[in-house]
């Protein structure tokens, strides 16, 4: 953040910063409820809940995998995913293994139904992409600005979590905060 960007934070009032209207994490919570509830309706015909639809994404792209790398893949804890994968088992969409090498590790890999299932699915980022109102480009675009929106949120709470108090504004070597 420039001085002048860091200025404009600063100086805003702080009832400003408490609206809900201009929280932009509120923004984009509002978008992914949005979001989910389109998906919703597109995947019911598939059988799938949205966190399963990306499960099953990361597998037809790259095949068997272990559950920690889905879970690297979609950032989710492996108490998060487990419950997801047997419910994709139960539905006979996935086959899960116990690694031979590693008695702790499992695999998962898509069955042939849900391989299957990947040609019926072939139609919902298309239905996705027109419900947006966006170009292609643009959907690029915004995918690249909220990734990188990511990488910098993900690097400012390691900081955060380090104590580093730059997230306020204030500059850790001084221990200042920035709030006037």
């Amino acid at each position: 953040m420039d001085t002048k960007e860091q200025s404009a934070v600063t100086t805003v009032r702080d009832e400003e910063f408490l609206r809900l209207d201009n929280q932009i994490c509120f923004s984009l919570h509002a978008a992914s409820r949005a979001f989910n509830g389109l998906y919703r309706v597109l995947l019911k015909d598939l059988g799938l809940t949205y966190p399963q639809y990306l499960v099953m994404l990361v597998l037809w792209e790259h095949g068997e995998l272990p559950v920690k790398t889905i879970g690297e893949h979609l950032r989710l804890d492996s108490g998060t995913l487990s419950p997801l994968l047997k419910r994709l088992e139960a539905a006979g969409h996935v086959e899960r293994r116990r690694s031979p090498e590693d008695e702790r590790s499992v695999t998962v890999r898509p069955t042939a139904s849900g391989t299957a299932l990947r040609e019926e699915a072939l139609r919902v980022p298309r239905r996705i992409g027109a419900s947006t109102g966006l170009s292609l480009a643009e959907i690029g675009q915004l995918r690249a600005r909220l990734d990188a929106l990511t990488a910098t949120l993900d690097e400012a709470a390691l900081r955060a979590a380090a104590g580093d108090c730059a997230a306020d504004g204030g500059d850790a070597a001084d221990g200042k905060s920035g709030r006037p």
